[in-house]
């Protein structure tokens, strides 16, 4: 039995990272006030450059390439929504077909169909430990980051900026406050965190980038964020609850293969994302409300 604990624990918290940066990204954008279902894209930008990059220099390098790599395609939705006011939705959508297009094509031409040749994966700690050994630095960091994120939301000034973007711009405005700097910013460190998303998946969890990434992972992040209430714990929660999905997912087709013979591997191959459909159709009309000025383009003539 405690085989089994550990091993659910451990795929959970091999699998969360990627899942909980990428929601911790949405969720600083949305609060500012700007729709990013760019996610995806981001992430596989992020994984894509991450593994590229870590074939010619140290990994941790690679995994700073591939931040800034979903921070640049951040900037172009924020340039897009905030300078141009295009639609949010549209923008976001249009990053991700780029992307899986975009990464496809590179891939093909300049490795093959399948994947990267195979990097250095990050260094694990304590490897053998029953329940705590054996994760990546990128494990904790994505413990600790929710807790801080959130002190810094509610707790700092920066935060009470943030908050008020989303929420009454005019009134940050007031205060002399640039709205769309506040916005730029916002939307560039979603990219950031969800460029580390996308290189936890190509460093940490594998050792290569593949074309199928993140598989649809950016899409529950921002699922996540939703079911979390547009708060850093809640999306983190959310996160490590779809995680504990795909993990019970492998678990069962592997320690378990008469499964299979019950249960169509089609249905187990889509239980995360049916344990995220389910838990947004039992969400309660109305509980934790968006961010009231979210999508909403800033007009400094509005008063």
């Amino acid at each position: 039995m405690l085989q089994v604990l550990d091993a659910l624990l451990k795929s959970t918290l091999e699998a969360a990272p990627a899942l909980v940066f990428a929601a911790l990204g949405a969720v600083i954008s949305e609060r500012a006030g700007v729709v990013n279902v760019g996610i995806e894209g981001m992430m596989r930008a992020g994984a894509f450059a991450a593994a590229v990059a870590a074939l010619v220099m140290p990994t941790p390098a690679g995994v700073v390439v591939g931040m800034l790599a979903g921070a640049t395609l951040a900037l172009l939705h924020a340039w897009l929504c905030i300078r141009w006011r295009a639609d949010q939705v549209v923008s976001g959508m249009a990053i991700n077909l780029v992307m899986l297009a975009l990464g496809t094509f590179v891939l093909e031409a300049r490795f093959s169909p399948n994947g990267t040749p195979s990097i250095a994966q990050l260094d694990r700690y304590l490897t053998g430990v029953p329940f705590i050994g054996g994760f990546t630095a990128l494990t904790v960091l994505a413990l600790a980051a929710p807790f801080a994120l959130h002190g810094v939301i509610q707790r700092t000034r920066f935060g009470l900026r943030l908050r008020a973007a989303g929420e009454k711009p005019q009134a940050v405005a007031a205060m002399g406050v640039s709205v769309s700097r506040l916005r730029y910013l916002a939307v560039v460190c979603s990219g950031l965190l969800a460029g580390l998303g996308g290189a936890t998946l190509s460093v940490a969890v594998l050792d290569r980038f593949e074309h199928h990434m993140p598989s649809g992972l950016g899409f529950m992040a921002v699922a996540a964020m939703v079911f979390g209430r547009w708060t850093p714990l809640g999306a983190a929660g959310a996160a490590l609850f779809f995680s504990f999905g795909s993990a019970l997912r492998i678990g069962l087709t592997s320690s378990a293969p008469g499964v299979l013979e019950v249960v169509p591997q089609g249905f187990l191959m889509a239980l995360p994302y049916l344990l995220t459909l389910a838990l947004l159709a039992a969400q309660k009309k109305g509980a934790g409300q968006a961010p009231a000025a979210l999508g909403t383009p800033y007009d400094p003539e509005l008063r």
